[in-house]
């Protein structure tokens, strides 16, 4: 049986703190005390201010690091993000500021343990601080996901992938969305977070979860001892099936979650959330994959008036795939793996993905 704790809330510390510490204390906090090496790994993917949507809300840090000094334990907060400097993410974000004063300790995941997470990937390097964690707290924020639709507890335990090991990882699964999503989850797995406790207050809609998705107000916490319970809960509060996301259908296949799901509080009904269409990698016959891969999927375009041309699509795309062409970046549409990294990572909202209206028209005739 997997408990799911939904509180309704705002970011007014008084009351965000009392609910957070009552969904801690519900899902043992206790274990929690004062020889307890805790890591709080909450979504830190670029800086960004927290009205972006795009990080977790630095007063729901701040609350979680309370809890942790008041049960005794001396609170470290890790995460490796995909763009900028550890300390700027920590800055825009708010995290430093909402933090002055508390005895907390930055640490960026830096080193790596190789972990036998079993077939087909065998052993991985996962941060070591994540995994030596005698509790590992984490605070993923509620955003959609150009690739896996929804990135929610399952997914934001690929930050303890580090640095440039997260697009080495996508370029090995490739165009397979289903493999990536099995990464997640044994990911998941090696690391059992003690605690998951989603940011929902402010969400992200659209072509998340970087610069280029929307902001959302929901106004909803949700915490569990089990990140997959609680990302299909998510997927019920917004309406989809839960097999949207992938990684719930191989967390119940890897028998890490079942349906037997109680939830503590209310569920909000969301039926107009805006997701990211995720759209087939390739289809048809073989013999044309090429052609249709250059010219009607889905693919990342940019808009060329936003562009500054900053690198940091071209040094981070897992596949090469994107070069600089004088003024503007060309992608090579046949070694792009549409993992919409590039997207993701773009600090100023230049890329989208776009599929043609031949592509459109062309599923619709196969019926896709």
């Amino acid at each position: 049986m997997h408990e799911i704790i939904i509180r309704k809330s705002e970011y007014t510390y008084p009351s965000l703190r009392q609910s957070i510490f009552e969904i801690m204390d519900s899902l043992g906090g206790e274990q929690i005390h004062r020889k307890s090496r805790v890591v709080i790994k909450p979504n830190l993917l670029a800086p960004a201010s927290p009205d972006r949507a795009i990080v977790t809300h630095p007063l729901i840090v701040k609350a979680v690091v309370e809890y942790v000094l008041d049960r005794g334990a001396a609170p470290q907060i890790s995460d490796s993000s995909a763009v900028g400097s550890f300390d700027r993410v920590l800055r825009e974000s708010g995290i430093k500021e909402a933090l002055s004063g508390f005895k907390v300790e930055y640490k960026e995941f830096k080193e790596s343990s190789l972990v036998d997470v079993g077939e087909p990937f065998k052993k991985i390097e996962i941060a070591t601080d994540a995994l030596n964690a005698d509790v590992l707290i984490n605070l993923p924020k509620l955003k959609t996901h150009m690739q896996m639709v929804l990135t929610l507890g399952v997914k934001n335990l690929f930050g303890c992938i580090v640095g440039m090991k997260k697009p080495e990882w996508h370029f090995r699964t490739g165009v397979n969305r289903e493999m990536f999503a099995q990464l997640l989850v044994k990911i998941y797995r090696a690391l059992n977070p003690s605690i998951t406790l989603i940011d929902g207050v402010l969400a992200m809609e659209g072509q998340g979860p970087g610069k280029r998705g929307e902001p959302r107000h929901l106004g909803v916490l949700l915490g569990s001892q089990n990140a997959a319970a609680l990302d299909m809960t998510v997927c019920r509060m917004l309406g989809i099936s839960p097999d949207t996301v992938l990684t719930n259908k191989f967390a119940v296949e890897q028998g890490l979650m079942t349906d037997d799901i109680i939830v503590n509080g209310e569920l909000p009904r969301i039926t107009d959330f805006k997701l990211p269409e995720v759209t087939p990698l390739v289809f048809g016959p073989q013999k044309f994959h090429g052609v249709l891969r250059r010219h009607l999927v889905q693919r990342p375009e940019c808009d060329n008036s936003l562009c500054k041309l900053c690198g940091e699509c071209w040094e981070y795309c897992p596949a090469k795939a994107i070069t600089r062409s004088g003024k503007k970046i060309h992608f090579d549409y046949d070694k792009c793996i549409r993992c919409y990294c590039c997207i993701e990572v773009c600090p100023h909202g230049a890329l989208s993905a776009r599929e043609s209206l031949a592509g459109k028209l062309t599923r619709k005739m196969l019926k896709l």
